[in-house]
Protein backbone atom coordinates (compact mmCIF):
# COMPACT_ATOMS: atom_id res chain seq x y z
CA UNK A 1 0.00 0.00 0.00
CA UNK A 2 1.43 3.35 -1.08
CA UNK A 3 -0.17 6.68 -0.22
CA UNK A 4 0.38 9.61 -2.57
CA UNK A 5 1.39 12.80 -0.77
CA UNK A 6 1.64 16.49 -1.56
CA UNK A 7 3.03 19.24 0.64
CA UNK A 8 1.71 22.82 0.62
CA UNK A 9 3.83 25.35 2.52
CA UNK A 10 5.31 28.74 1.67
CA UNK A 11 8.45 28.03 3.72
CA UNK A 12 11.13 26.07 1.82
CA UNK A 13 12.67 24.80 5.07
CA UNK A 14 9.35 23.40 6.23
CA UNK A 15 8.87 21.66 2.88
CA UNK A 16 12.34 20.14 3.12
CA UNK A 17 11.69 18.80 6.63
CA UNK A 18 8.44 17.12 5.58
CA UNK A 19 9.98 15.90 2.32
CA UNK A 20 12.74 14.21 4.32
CA UNK A 21 10.18 12.63 6.65
CA UNK A 22 8.06 11.33 3.78
CA UNK A 23 11.09 9.79 2.07
CA UNK A 24 11.83 7.77 5.21
CA UNK A 25 8.42 6.06 5.19
CA UNK A 26 8.08 3.39 2.51
CA UNK A 27 4.25 3.62 2.53
CA UNK A 28 4.43 7.23 1.30
CA UNK A 29 5.14 8.59 -2.16
CA UNK A 30 5.76 12.32 -2.51
CA UNK A 31 4.26 13.40 -5.83
CA UNK A 32 4.63 17.17 -5.57
CA UNK A 33 5.26 20.19 -3.35
CA UNK A 34 3.73 23.66 -3.58
CA UNK A 35 4.64 27.04 -2.12
CA UNK A 36 1.05 28.27 -2.40
CA UNK A 37 -2.46 26.83 -2.31
CA UNK A 38 -3.48 28.24 -5.69
CA UNK A 39 -1.04 26.02 -7.60
CA UNK A 40 -2.03 23.05 -5.44
CA UNK A 41 -5.69 23.61 -6.28
CA UNK A 42 -4.92 23.46 -10.00
CA UNK A 43 -2.90 20.28 -9.50
CA UNK A 44 -5.69 18.57 -7.57
CA UNK A 45 -8.16 19.23 -10.36
CA UNK A 46 -6.27 16.75 -12.53
CA UNK A 47 -4.47 14.50 -10.05
CA UNK A 48 -5.53 12.25 -7.18
CA UNK A 49 -3.65 12.22 -3.89
CA UNK A 50 -4.26 10.53 -0.57
CA UNK A 51 -2.65 12.92 1.92
CA UNK A 52 -2.11 16.67 1.93
CA UNK A 53 0.31 18.23 4.42
CA UNK A 54 -1.01 21.77 4.63
CA UNK A 55 0.35 24.95 6.17
CA UNK A 56 -2.17 27.59 7.31
CA UNK A 57 -0.50 30.99 7.02
CA UNK A 58 0.17 31.42 3.30
CA UNK A 59 -0.24 34.33 0.89
CA UNK A 60 -3.30 34.81 -1.36
CA UNK A 61 -5.16 31.71 -0.12
CA UNK A 62 -4.55 30.46 3.41
CA UNK A 63 -4.82 26.83 4.44
CA UNK A 64 -8.23 27.05 6.12
CA UNK A 65 -9.85 28.74 3.13
CA UNK A 66 -8.19 26.17 0.90
CA UNK A 67 -9.79 23.37 2.95
CA UNK A 68 -13.22 25.02 2.77
CA UNK A 69 -12.94 25.23 -1.03
CA UNK A 70 -11.56 21.71 -1.44
CA UNK A 71 -13.81 19.60 -3.70
CA UNK A 72 -11.78 16.39 -3.43
CA UNK A 73 -11.42 14.27 -0.34
CA UNK A 74 -7.83 13.40 0.52
CA UNK A 75 -6.85 13.34 4.17
CA UNK A 76 -5.53 16.72 5.29
CA UNK A 77 -2.83 17.04 7.94
CA UNK A 78 -2.33 20.60 9.17
CA UNK A 79 1.30 21.62 9.70
CA UNK A 80 1.65 25.03 11.34
CA UNK A 81 3.56 26.99 13.95
CA UNK A 82 0.29 28.27 15.42
CA UNK A 83 -1.79 26.30 17.92
CA UNK A 84 -4.85 28.57 17.83
CA UNK A 85 -6.24 27.19 14.56
CA UNK A 86 -6.65 23.64 15.83
CA UNK A 87 -10.37 23.80 16.60
CA UNK A 88 -11.25 25.30 13.23
CA UNK A 89 -9.06 22.74 11.48
CA UNK A 90 -10.81 19.82 13.11
CA UNK A 91 -14.18 21.38 12.34
CA UNK A 92 -13.06 21.29 8.69
CA UNK A 93 -12.25 17.58 9.21
CA UNK A 94 -8.46 17.70 9.23
CA UNK A 95 -7.19 14.25 10.15
CA UNK A 96 -4.45 15.67 12.40
CA UNK A 97 -2.81 18.91 13.54
CA UNK A 98 0.99 19.04 13.75
CA UNK A 99 2.68 22.02 15.39
CA UNK A 100 6.07 23.07 14.06
CA UNK A 101 8.80 22.15 14.65
CA UNK A 102 7.40 18.69 13.99
CA UNK A 103 9.33 15.81 15.59
CA UNK A 104 9.67 12.74 13.40
CA UNK A 105 8.02 10.43 16.00
CA UNK A 106 4.96 12.70 16.00
CA UNK A 107 4.90 12.66 12.20
CA UNK A 108 5.16 8.88 12.22
CA UNK A 109 2.27 8.60 14.67
CA UNK A 110 0.09 10.52 12.23
CA UNK A 111 1.11 8.26 9.34
CA UNK A 112 0.43 5.14 11.39
CA UNK A 113 -3.02 6.44 12.19
CA UNK A 114 -3.77 7.18 8.55
CA UNK A 115 -2.53 3.83 7.26
CA UNK A 116 -4.58 2.05 9.92
CA UNK A 117 -7.69 3.86 8.69
CA UNK A 118 -7.31 2.48 5.20
CA UNK A 119 -8.70 -0.99 4.62
CA UNK A 120 -9.02 -3.20 1.58
CA UNK A 121 -10.75 -1.30 -1.22
CA UNK A 122 -11.75 -2.05 -4.76
CA UNK A 123 -9.99 1.10 -5.91
CA UNK A 124 -7.13 2.35 -3.79
CA UNK A 125 -7.47 6.01 -2.97
CA UNK A 126 -11.14 5.62 -2.04
CA UNK A 127 -10.94 4.68 1.64
CA UNK A 128 -13.68 2.51 3.10
CA UNK A 129 -12.99 3.32 6.71
CA UNK A 130 -15.77 4.67 8.89
CA UNK A 131 -14.52 6.60 11.86
CA UNK A 132 -16.80 6.87 14.85
CA UNK A 133 -18.37 10.35 14.51
CA UNK A 134 -16.90 12.85 16.93
CA UNK A 135 -16.48 16.56 17.55
CA UNK A 136 -13.64 18.53 19.13
CA UNK A 137 -14.49 21.20 21.71
CA UNK A 138 -12.23 23.73 23.35
CA UNK A 139 -12.45 23.09 27.09
CA UNK A 140 -9.77 25.58 28.10
CA UNK A 141 -7.33 27.95 26.42
CA UNK A 142 -5.10 25.19 25.06
CA UNK A 143 -6.96 21.89 25.33
CA UNK A 144 -9.19 20.44 22.63
CA UNK A 145 -11.37 17.62 23.89
CA UNK A 146 -12.66 14.93 21.55
CA UNK A 147 -16.27 13.96 22.26
CA UNK A 148 -17.98 11.07 20.52
CA UNK A 149 -21.35 12.10 19.12
CA UNK A 150 -23.10 8.94 20.29
CA UNK A 151 -22.06 9.64 23.90
CA UNK A 152 -23.69 13.08 24.10
CA UNK A 153 -26.83 13.04 26.27
CA UNK A 154 -27.88 16.65 26.88
CA UNK A 155 -26.53 20.09 26.00
CA UNK A 156 -27.63 22.86 28.33
CA UNK A 157 -27.39 26.61 27.74
CA UNK A 158 -25.59 28.65 30.42
CA UNK A 159 -25.89 32.12 28.85
CA UNK A 160 -22.59 32.53 26.95
CA UNK A 161 -21.55 28.95 27.73
CA UNK A 162 -22.99 25.49 27.33
CA UNK A 163 -22.69 22.36 29.44
CA UNK A 164 -22.29 19.14 27.48
CA UNK A 165 -23.30 16.05 29.40
CA UNK A 166 -22.05 12.76 27.98
CA UNK A 167 -22.44 9.21 29.22
CA UNK A 168 -19.11 9.52 31.04
CA UNK A 169 -18.34 13.21 31.70
CA UNK A 170 -19.47 16.84 31.63
CA UNK A 171 -17.80 19.74 29.82
CA UNK A 172 -18.43 23.48 29.94
CA UNK A 173 -17.37 25.41 26.86
CA UNK A 174 -17.73 28.94 25.56
CA UNK A 175 -20.35 28.45 22.83
CA UNK A 176 -24.01 29.21 22.25
CA UNK A 177 -26.51 26.38 22.30
CA UNK A 178 -27.80 27.28 18.85
CA UNK A 179 -24.43 27.27 17.11
CA UNK A 180 -23.37 24.01 18.76
CA UNK A 181 -26.68 22.30 17.99
CA UNK A 182 -26.28 23.29 14.32
CA UNK A 183 -23.05 21.26 14.18
CA UNK A 184 -24.70 18.08 15.46
CA UNK A 185 -26.45 15.52 13.21
CA UNK A 186 -30.01 16.83 12.78
CA UNK A 187 -31.44 13.31 12.75
CA UNK A 188 -29.95 12.48 16.15
CA UNK A 189 -30.49 15.63 18.23
CA UNK A 190 -33.46 17.88 18.89
CA UNK A 191 -33.80 21.30 20.50
CA UNK A 192 -36.64 20.99 23.01
CA UNK A 193 -36.27 24.32 24.81
CA UNK A 194 -34.27 27.52 24.50
CA UNK A 195 -32.02 26.02 27.16
CA UNK A 196 -31.77 22.36 26.10
CA UNK A 197 -30.83 20.15 23.18
CA UNK A 198 -31.40 16.43 23.68
CA UNK A 199 -30.02 13.27 22.06
CA UNK A 200 -33.12 11.61 20.62
CA UNK A 201 -31.95 8.08 21.34
CA UNK A 202 -31.35 8.97 25.01
CA UNK A 203 -34.98 9.96 25.67
CA UNK A 204 -36.51 7.55 28.18
CA UNK A 205 -40.07 8.81 28.51
CA UNK A 206 -42.40 11.61 27.45
CA UNK A 207 -45.25 12.83 29.62
CA UNK A 208 -47.37 15.91 28.94
CA UNK A 209 -45.04 18.76 28.03
CA UNK A 210 -41.87 17.20 29.44
CA UNK A 211 -39.53 14.32 28.77
CA UNK A 212 -37.03 12.30 30.78
CA UNK A 213 -33.38 11.75 29.95
CA UNK A 214 -31.00 9.90 32.25
CA UNK A 215 -33.58 10.06 35.04
CA UNK A 216 -33.99 13.85 34.81
CA UNK A 217 -37.17 15.54 33.58
CA UNK A 218 -36.88 18.40 31.08
CA UNK A 219 -39.68 20.77 30.07
CA UNK A 220 -40.45 21.05 26.38
CA UNK A 221 -40.79 24.71 25.39
CA UNK A 222 -44.08 25.66 23.81
CA UNK A 223 -42.48 26.84 20.56
CA UNK A 224 -40.70 23.47 20.20
CA UNK A 225 -43.73 21.24 20.81
CA UNK A 226 -44.67 20.65 17.20
CA UNK A 227 -41.14 19.64 16.26
CA UNK A 228 -40.91 17.28 19.21
CA UNK A 229 -44.31 15.83 18.35
CA UNK A 230 -43.44 15.29 14.72
CA UNK A 231 -39.95 13.88 15.14
CA UNK A 232 -40.21 11.88 18.35
CA UNK A 233 -43.79 10.86 18.86
CA UNK A 234 -45.26 11.05 15.37
CA UNK A 235 -48.53 11.33 17.22
CA UNK A 236 -51.02 14.10 16.42
CA UNK A 237 -52.77 13.62 19.79
CA UNK A 238 -49.72 14.89 21.68
CA UNK A 239 -50.53 18.20 23.34
CA UNK A 240 -49.04 20.33 26.07
CA UNK A 241 -51.07 20.78 29.21
CA UNK A 242 -50.50 24.51 28.65
CA UNK A 243 -52.67 24.43 25.51
CA UNK A 244 -55.84 23.27 27.22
Amino acid sequence: MVLKVIIIDDEPLAINVLKNYVEQVKQLQLVNTFSNAIDATSFLQENEVDIIFLDINMPILDGLNFMEALHVSPMVVITTAHEEYALKSFELEAIDYLVKPIPFPRFLKTINRITNLYQNTAKFGTPTYMERPSIFVKVDKKKLQKIYIDEIVVIESLKDYIRIKTTSAKYIIHRTLGSFTDELPADKFIRIHRSYTIAIDKIEAIEGNSLSVDGIRYTIGRSYLSDVKGRILNDTTFQSDDQH
